[in-house]
């Protein structure tokens, strides 16, 4: 009888491909989402800004109705509130204000239509009648100091310094950004110039309805 021929099958070795000789899984690539991806951060979401900003003037609002209800409480204790006759040039304060205020919102209009000349020259006129009405606010505290009123004199003064140098610090606040804007080179800002203008337009025009909003609360308390 012949013996049956067996065949011996080859031995095959199956070895699993390893990262640079290394007894552990082949790391990632860092291609697109992987955790190895090195690439720039992601850009802060306009929103973000826009949040960040409302709350800040939810704060600042806070803060003067906090003043708006001390004044009127005061006003309402004793018989020592003596009157203040504003200076007439608040009148002319307020109207520069109001003017500032629509020229930034004109200014912005000319930049989402991508006419850069006529924004910056809009942006800057705005950017003086801001600083006119902070020096008008200026005329406003030496024409009471000709008075001979003063911030201790009586109740009335002191919240009209109070007020007025506390609306014009942050408003002070607004045109240091509001210069900024007119300055600066955008071209390699990371920081769009379209944002940057709306935020600076939002902030201004908030403070000049506070300003509407406080000037007649102190004609309130003449």
């Amino acid at each position: 009888m012949t013996r049956p021929t067996v065949v011996e099958e080859p031995h095959v070795e199956l070895v699993e491909q390893t990262g640079a000789g290394s007894g552990g899984p082949a790391a990632p690539t860092g291609g697109d989402g992987g955790p190895g991806d090195r690439s720039q951060p992601r850009a802060v979401p306009r929103r973000a800004y826009l949040t960040g900003l409302t709350l800040a003037l939810a704060a600042i609002f806070m803060f003067f109705m906090g003043l708006t209800s001390a004044f009127i409480v005061r006003r309402g204790l004793g018989n020592d509130w003596v009157r203040v006759n504003l200076p007439p040039v608040l009148w002319l304060n307020t109207a520069v204000l109001l003017a500032s205020s629509v020229v930034l919102e004109r200014a912005r209009q000319y930049l989402a239509r991508a006419e850069s000349r006529r924004f910056q020259s809009w942006w800057r006129m705005g950017t003086v009648l801001g600083m006119l009405f902070l020096a008008g606010q200026l005329v406003a505290w030496r024409q009471l100091v000709a008075q001979g009123i003063y911030l201790a004199t009586n109740p009335a003064a002191s919240f009209f310094y109070v007020l007025t140098a506390a609306h014009g610090l942050h408003l002070f606040g607004g045109l240091v950004a509001v210069v900024v804007i007119a300055l600066r080179c955008w071209d390699r800002s990371r920081f769009g110039q379209a944002l940057a203008v709306d935020l600076a337009a939002l902030y201004w025009h908030f403070l000049d309805g506070l300003w509407i909003f406080l000037f007649l609360l102190l004609k309130m308390g003449q």
